[in-house]
């Protein structure tokens, strides 16, 4: 419409504003109705909503892509914020643990959006095909999920947007956080939470740490079972004494090469089994490709090919971590990775 004013008509206007007075007209027509909301009122410990978004941030000074789980109490608003590095299924399994855990119990309902990692398919209105783990995770902790309807695309960018800025009292810092880890950045979202139970919701007397103490009481207990939230794999160790777990490389002492280990992945860490004997556990790498490496594990090894130390990968991360120095040739046990079995 707005090409055919200005090829026909020669008007001099903007495309924007053209779309604008196209969408006042079609209201007033009829022909847009307005979407109008339902005011609700949520009794303690009933329901819970869910979110699962994007976001970027700095870690140790490189910009990565990163994904925020966000569960918030209907009731009282008292919320929990925790970022992964994956968007995996299970990341947003372990973000429902966690939350649950922080909350101390299990709410009755909560609501979704359509996740993928919930759903398998969406369909007709309401109803959805949801996956085997989301279903055993909802059996296990006995919680009823609600969908919601199929958003539009302002809806859907709001609710994005409103996981980017959620863990702070300050939306706008959210924007580019920069911290040196994914530990440091949650460490910063949990700060945030504790600074948020001091906050007034709009026509509220009482902060939502108020609300939320009064609220506790009413969730469901949590089962004395704990839900593993991990995915079990099965990996074979290269010459180089890694296993290949979702295109980044994790190190296990060098005697396995050639085996073949069970791996438990989690959202945020990775360990490393010779049937019940773990025999290493990492952080879960940020990214494709990235190689996470203990020197430990390469001891064996150096003892017969001395001149490989110099300019070992496993050695520069060590320096890096600062598990390495001049005076201790030998990196002890770090976060970065640890070889239980030595």
């Amino acid at each position: 419409m707005w090409q055919r004013l200005v090829a026909e008509h020669r008007a001099q206007v903007s495309e924007v504003t053209v779309s604008r007075y196209v969408a006042r007209r079609r209201a007033e027509l009829g022909l847009a109705p307005r979407e109008v909301a339902i005011p609700q009122t949520h009794p303690a410990g009933a329901e819970a909503e869910v979110d699962f978004g994007e976001f970027y941030a700095f870690l140790g000074g490189e910009n990565l892509k990163c994904w925020m789980f966000v569960m918030r109490l209907s009731n009282s608003g008292r919320a929990f914020h925790v970022a992964f590095g994956t968007q995996a299924q299970e990341a947003f399994l372990e973000g429902h643990v966690l939350a649950f855990e922080h909350f101390g119990g299990v709410p009755a309902r909560v609501r979704y959006d359509n996740l993928k990692p919930a759903v398998v398919r969406v369909l007709k209105g309401r109803d959805r095909a949801e996956s085997e783990r989301f279903i055993a995770l909802r059996s296990h902790y006995l919680l009823t999920p609600s969908s919601a309807v199929p958003a539009s695309t302002v809806r859907t960018r709001r609710a994005v947007w409103k996981v980017r800025s959620a863990g702070s009292a300050d939306a706008t810092w959210f924007r580019s956080p920069r911290v040196g880890s994914l530990a440091e950045l949650n460490e910063v979202l949990a700060a945030g939470d504790v600074l948020d139970d001091g906050r007034v919701i709009t026509g509220r007397s009482v902060t939502v740490g108020a609300a939320f103490a009064a609220e506790a009481a009413a969730p469901m207990a949590l089962p004395q079972e704990t839900f593993d939230p991990a995915r079990h794999l099965q990996a074979r160790v290269d010459n180089r004494a890694r296993v290949s777990v979702r295109q980044c490389f994790y190190s296990v002492p060098a005697r396995y090469a050639g085996r073949r280990l069970a791996v438990r992945l989690a959202a945020r860490t990775v360990e490393i089994h010779d049937g019940p004997t773990l025999v290493a556990r990492h952080e879960r790498a940020v990214g494709r490709y990235v190689e996470v490496l203990t020197l430990d594990h390469y001891l064996e090894v150096l003892k017969t090919k001395p001149g490989g130390l110099p300019g070992a990968t496993a050695l520069a991360q060590a320096k890096s971590r600062g598990a390495f120095s001049a005076s201790r040739p030998t990196a002890s046990a770090t976060s970065g990775g640890t070889d239980p079995s030595r």
